[in-house]
């Protein structure tokens, strides 16, 4: 049987309220690691870093002597949003983004942000990435970053906040596709016990924020947990 400690105060445990039950969001979840021998793991983890190794599924770390290449961590413990949490996170992240490029339009075009102080204009203009043939450039629709990597955590308080914006060279959303088929390969059980949210729709909501134009009308679903 999977032994759990005890949460730690200083940190937001996801799983464990500060009496030491599993939230409800985990109740489910909790109920069946507990009935699930510690051997089980270690077998199926095995498992998992053998087909990743098979099909090639790995992440470069630069500037580490051991090499360059890794195999994608697989955590068989998820990290569960509720719906009414991913309510939250998702209005949070499309505010956001809506923000990120209003600043960039704003950047290029008038400068209003520039002109009032709020940043300095030396900060943007002798920034090596601010591009000068972008000036007076319209994009359609305004947007200058179609695809927004906005890495999140959740603080002790237990409230989520913004750690990085990435809208560069955004990437890492193919691991959690790859986890998630995994974690459904290995561990067809937890789907069972409890709804969780579609994420292989992925892709497609992707190729359509990309050429600006829906694929279809049929409903492609929202995320409103993850394991």
């Amino acid at each position: 049987m999977i032994k759990v400690k005890l949460p730690n105060k200083e940190h937001y445990d996801e799983m464990m309220d500060s009496n030491g039950e599993c939230r409800l969001n985990y109740r489910n979840y909790c109920n069946w690691l507990y009935s699930t021998e510690e051997k089980t793991f270690d077998e199926k983890r095995r498992k998992a870093e053998l087909l990743f190794h098979r099909v090639g599924i790995t992440f470069n770390v630069y500037g580490n002597n051991e090499g360059t290449e890794r195999l994608i961590p697989f955590d068989p413990i998820p990290r569960i949003i509720s719906a009414e949490d991913w309510k939250i996170i998702d209005a949070g992240i499309k505010q956001r983004v809506t923000a990120l490029n209003m600043f960039l339009y704003d950047i290029y075009h008038e400068g209003h942000i520039l002109k009032s102080g709020i940043i300095p204009i030396d900060l943007i203009y002798n920034n090596s990435q601010y591009q000068i043939i972008m000036k007076d450039l319209n994009l359609y629709g305004k947007i200058y970053s179609h695809i927004s990597g906005i890495d999140i955590v959740r603080n002790k308080d237990g409230n989520y906040y913004v750690l990085e914006d990435n809208l560069r060279t955004p990437s890492g959303v193919s691991y959690m596709i790859e986890d998630r088929k995994m974690m459904m390969r290995l561990y067809p059980e937890v789907f069972m016990r409890q709804p969780v949210a579609p994420v292989e729709h992925y892709p497609n909501v992707l190729l359509e924020t990309v050429m600006k134009r829906p694929l279809s009308s049929r409903n492609l679903g929202k995320t409103f947990s993850s394991v």
